[in-house]
C-alpha cells in the first residue's frame, strides 16, 4: 500500500517540475513562490517534525535545533568553498553549478526520507499512513518545483535539471519500498530533518529570495513568497 501511494508522490513531483519549466517568462515570480515554499516547508513542516522526533536535548539545546544550525552553516561553507574554487579557475561572478546540483541532491534525499516516513506510517496503521500520504503527496509538488528551480538557477543545463527532477520523483517510491526491509529509528529521522531544514533555509534566504528580488523588486514577487508559505501552511493543516 505504501509503495502504491508513493506513486502519487512520484506524479506530483513531476507535476511540480513541469510547472517550474512552463513559467520561465515570470522567473522572478517562480523564484519568489519557490522561496516561500521552502520557508514554509522548513518552518511549518520539517522543523516541528524534527523537534518532535530527534530525542533529548544536548547541553540544554534540542538536538534538532543544533543540527538545524549545523545544516545552515554547512550549506554556507559548501557554497563558499565551491565559489572559491570557481574563482580560482577564472569564473569569478558566475553561478556555481555544483551548488545547484548539491541542493537538488539534498531535495532527492528529502524525498527519499518522505517515502521512508510514508512506509513507516503504514506500518503503524492505515489511518496514520493515509494522513502522512496526504502531506507527502501534497508537498512533493513543492519538492519537484524546487528541485528543478534550484538546479537551473545555478546555471545547470536543462537535461541535468530533468535528471534531478526524475530522481526526486522516484525517491519516495524507493524510500517506501525500503520499509519492507527495515524501519528507520525515529531519532535518526528527526536529526536528518533538522539538518536538512537548516540547509534548505540557507538556500531560500541567501540565494532564492535575493535572486527573485534582484531584478524585479515588485510587490507581486513578495505576494508570491507569502503565497508559497500559505500553501504549505494549508497542506500541513489539512494533513493534521
Amino acid at each position: 500500500m505504501a509503495v502504491f501511494v508513493a506513486l502519487g508522490a512520484f506524479l506530483m513531483t513531476l507535476a511540480g517540475g513541469w510547472v517550474a519549466q512552463r513559467v520561465t517568462d515570470r522567473r522572478h515570480l517562480v523564484l519568489g513562490f519557490a522561496g516561500g515554499l521552502m520557508l514554509g516547508v522548513v518552518g511549518l513542516d520539517l522543523l516541528p517534525e524534527a523537534m518532535e522526533a530527534a530525542g533529548a536535548p544536548v547541553f540544554g539545546v534540542p538536538a534538532a535545533l543544533l543540527l538545524f544550525v549545523g545544516g545552515f552553516l554547512v550549506a554556507h561553507l559548501v557554497e563558499g568553498l565551491l565559489a572559491v574554487r570557481q574563482v580560482a579557475h577564472g569564473a569569478s561572478g558566475e553561478r556555481v553549478p555544483q551548488v545547484g546540483l548539491t541542493a537538488a541532491a539534498a531535495m532527492v534525499g528529502h524525498s527519499l526520507m518522505d517515502g521512508i516516513a510514508l512506509g513507516a506510517a503504514f506500518q503503524v496503521s492505515g489511518a496514520m499512513g493515509l494522513a502522512v500520504a496526504l502531506a507527502v503527496i501534497s508537498h512533493d509538488f513543492a519538492d519537484g518545483f524546487n528541485t528543478y528551480t534550484l538546479t537551473r538557477l545555478y546555471g545547470n543545463a536543462r537535461r541535468k535539471a530533468l535528471l534531478m527532477l526524475f530522481a526526486a520523483a522516484l525517491a519516495p517510491v524507493v524510500g517506501a519500498a525500503t520499509t519492507l526491509l527495515f524501519t528507520l529509528p525515529e531519532e535518526l529521522l528527526g536529526g536528518y530533518l533538522g539538518f536538512f531544514g537548516g540547509a534548505l533555509l540557507y538556500l531560500a534566504a541567501a540565494e532564492i529570495l535575493p535572486e527573485a528580488h534582484h531584478t524585479h523588486p515588485a510587490r507581486s514577487t513578495l505576494l508570491c513568497t507569502i503565497g508559497g508559505v500559505g500553501f504549505i501552511w494549508l497542506v500541513v493543516g489539512i494533513a493534521e
